[in-house]
C-alpha cells in the first residue's frame, strides 16, 4: 500500500506539473488581452476551479465541504485553514465558492513552472524581511478593500510538529481587526488519509473540509488579536479531535 502511495503521488506531481504548464498560454492569453484586475481574478478563478477539478479527478480524490452554508461567498472575508501537505492549497481553493487571494512565501516562486504562476496569482511575502511582511499587509487590505477575500496558513508554513495544529501567528488576525473583515476558519480534517504529512504519499479517497461561522472582528481592537487568535485555533482543533 505504501509504495502504491508514493507511485500514485510521483503520478500527482508530474500531473500537476503537466497540467499547469498547459495552463500557461491561457494564463497569458488572458493577461494580455483582458484588462487590469479582471485578468487576474479570471486566471485565479480558472486554477481555483476547473484546473483543481481536473486535477482531483484524475487523482481520484474527492473534496467534500461542509458548512457552506454558513457564509456569503459574496462577502471578503480573511480565509485561515491548517496547513500540512502540498496539496492543502489545491483543495482550499477548489472548494471555496468564488475566490481568494493566497499569501505565499516568496521561496515557492523558485519552484519551477508552479514559481511563476504563484508570482502572478498570489499575494507574496519573505518571512525574514519587515519591509516584505509590511508590503504584504498593504497588499491584502487592499485586496479586502476591493471586495475579494484572502487566504493566509496562520501557523506560517506547513505543521511539522507532532500537534493536530502548530501555533499561530499573529499576522492573519491583526489584519482582519484592522479592516474590520470577519474571519473565516477553514479546516481540513483528515489530510492524512489522503495525503500523508511529511511524505511523498498521496491516495484516492474523500477529503472533508469544515467551514466555522464567520467571527465578526469589526468592533475589535489589537489587544484582542490573542484571544480571536485562540479562539479560531481551538475551532479548527475541534474538529481535528473528533476525527
Amino acid at each position: 500500500m505504501s509504495i502504491f502511495r508514493f507511485i500514485w503521488a510521483v503520478y500527482g506531481m508530474l500531473l500537476f506539473l503537466i497540467m499547469m504548464l498547459l495552463s500557461i498560454p491561457y494564463i497569458l492569453v488572458n493577461m494580455a488581452f483582458v484588462q487590469g484586475k479582471q485578468a487576474l481574478r479570471r486566471n485565479i478563478w480558472y486554477l481555483h476551479h476547473p484546473f483543481s477539478k481536473i486535477f482531483f479527478i484524475l487523482t481520484g480524490v474527492r473534496v467534500k465541504a461542509h458548512g457552506l452554508d454558513r457564509f456569503d461567498p459574496k462577502q471578503s472575508y480573511v480565509i485561515v485553514g491548517n496547513h500540512n501537505t502540498s496539496i492543502d492549497f489545491v483543495a482550499d481553493a477548489f472548494v471555496f465558492p468564488g475566490i481568494f487571494r493566497f499569501l505565499a512565501k516568496e521561496e515557492l516562486k523558485k519552484v519551477p513552472i508552479f514559481g511563476w504562476v504563484v508570482s502572478k496569482m498570489c499575494l507574496t511575502v519573505d518571512r525574514k524581511s519587515a519591509i516584505s511582511r509590511a508590503r504584504s499587509v498593504v497588499a491584502l487590505k487592499k485586496e479586502v478593500e476591493e471586495g475579494v477575500s484572502v487566504f493566509i496558513y496562520p501557523e506560517g508554513s506547513r505543521n511539522k510538529t507532532n500537534d493536530p495544529i502548530a501555533e499561530f501567528y499573529d499576522g492573519a488576525f491583526k489584519i482582519a481587526v484592522q479592516m474590520g473583515a470577519p474571519i473565516l476558519p477553514m479546516t481540513i480534517v483528515n489530510i492524512s488519509s489522503i495525503c500523508r504529512p511529511g511524505k511523498i504519499d498521496l491516495c484516492p479517497g474523500t477529503l472533508h473540509i469544515v467551514y466555522d461561522t464567520p467571527i465578526p472582528t469589526k468592533d475589535l481592537k489589537n489587544e484582542d488579536v490573542p484571544a480571536l487568535k485562540e479562539q479560531v485555533r481551538n475551532i479548527m482543533l475541534g474538529h481535528l479531535q473528533e476525527q
